[in-house]
């Protein structure tokens, strides 16, 4: 049966990296009908910190990658001992101080990668390796090995920064006489230049995507088309279809660039798409956060402006920028629109397009706009010249919906008091 593991290390957050060899330890899992361990690498005693742990536990929840049995390392040391001892006794390993060392014999290390084929590597370049150190607590390779075989992973999917400790741990799997199981090491994400990611282009917490308004579904599309391909040039992959077509061997060996463009591209096509009041759902703690509604909101008033806006968003946190005017009355006028299309004194005609609309029993889009269009068939100026500062007055922005629709969605009391 196939069995992967995910494996991080709560000395930091999960990051887009990890979140994209979680996804394709999942869907290989998925595909073959195997089981996903998730396993927490908390050796390092200093550095392991709980708020990592909980933080890797809800992003990989909110991913919605479910995992089928969990383990923690610092609940096993003693078994990392055990196995330390065995190789002492049997004079395959020796101490220095408190330290368990083990004997590296010279060869060459052949290790069949599933993804870029025959690796060899000649042990000559490798020093003995510490399997214990002198506190008390397993190197990674050596807790890895042990985890690995005792779980009976049968294929160890990683990145490919891990290329250079595989023969050493091939080296540990020989000497306790361990199942060696298949290698996959999956290409980085680059940053659009070609060089390793960094936080500038992307390289940051999954949990800053969530706060930023990214839809977890978008983020699994995305992390899935860096490096394999669903065939057709598909762009919007579910992850139930994807799981289907998965597999190991057509992962590209080459690296694959982040564009924080695509990604944004991709969550307007998933946030699109997303029934009104899951969109809606969404939104709330994003505008309760911002102080926009409170307990007694209006919902059906919050679904008009969300319709309104909804094809117009990349991400939640767009919606607040967009959409802000309608929640407060003292926002934001966007400066370069100020003095593009307010410079010129408009407060006769503001006043009378106030007055005007003020006297609408029934304030709709069409009723809305024939006053308009009335009042400026009667100043005879044309319509474009009057649509853009009156905008700018009611939204502080130069662009957005329909301007007409966008004073429906404010309502008539406040359309009339910011343009009076």
């Amino acid at each position: 049966m196939v069995r992967v593991r995910f494996a991080p290390s709560p000395t930091g957050y999960l990051h887009i990296g990890g979140a994209r060899t979680a996804l394709f330890n999942w869907m290989y899992a998925r595909s073959q009908g195997g089981k996903f361990i998730l396993r927490i690498e908390d050796t390092d005693r200093e550095r392991s910190q709980k708020e990592y742990f909980n933080e890797i536990l809800k992003s990989m929840e909110w991913l919605g990658l479910n995992w089928d049995e969990f383990y923690k390392q610092s609940d096993r040391f003693e078994l990392y001992r055990q196995y330390a001892q065995k190789l002492l006794d049997e004079g395959k390993a020796y101490k220095d101080g408190e330290a368990i060392i083990l004997k590296v014999t010279k060869q060459i290390v052949k290790i069949y990668d599933l993804i870029r084929d025959e690796i060899q590597v000649d042990t000559e370049t490798i020093k003995d390796q510490v399997l214990m150190k002198s506190d008390g607590s397993p190197t990674y390779s050596f807790a890895c090995v042990v985890d690995d075989s005792l779980m009976q992973i049968s294929h160890v999917i990683r990145g490919e920064d891990h290329i250079s400790n595989t023969p050493k741990q091939i080296m540990i799997y020989e000497a306790l006489g361990f199942k060696i199981p298949k290698f996959a090491h999956l290409p980085l994400i680059l940053d659009p230049e070609g060089g390793r990611l960094s936080k500038r282009f992307g390289a940051v917490a999954v949990s800053e995507y969530k706060k930023e308004g990214f839809l977890p579904e978008a983020i699994v599309n995305y992390l899935m088309l860096l490096g394999w391909s669903p065939g057709n040039n598909q762009e919007m992959v579910l992850l139930d279809s994807a799981v289907k077509k998965f597999s190991i061997k057509k992962i590209n060996k080459a690296g694959a660039a982040f564009s924080m463009d695509k990604l944004k591209w991709l969550n307007a096509q998933y946030i699109k798409q997303l029934p009104v009041d899951q969109l809606i759902d969404s939104l709330i703690p994003f505008l309760k956060e911002k102080g926009y509604i409170h307990e007694n909101y209006d919902r059906k008033k919050l679904e008009d402006i969300v319709r309104l806006y909804q094809g117009r968003i990349s991400t939640l946190v767009d919606f607040l920028d967009w959409a802000g005017f309608l929640f407060i009355d003292d926002f934001v006028v966007d400066e370069q629109a100020k003095s593009k299309y307010l410079s010129q004194d408009h407060t006769k005609t503001f006043r009378l397009l106030s007055e005007r609309l003020r006297q609408i029993k029934d304030f709709n889009t069409a009723s809305a706009e024939e006053v308009f269009r009335n009042l400026v068939t009667e100043l005879g100026v044309k319509a474009g010249d009057l649509v853009h500062p009156v905008r700018v007055a009611l939204t502080g922005k130069e662009v957005g919906p329909g301007l007409f629709e966008t004073m429906v969605v404010l309502g008539k009391e406040k359309t009339v008091q910011r343009l009076s």
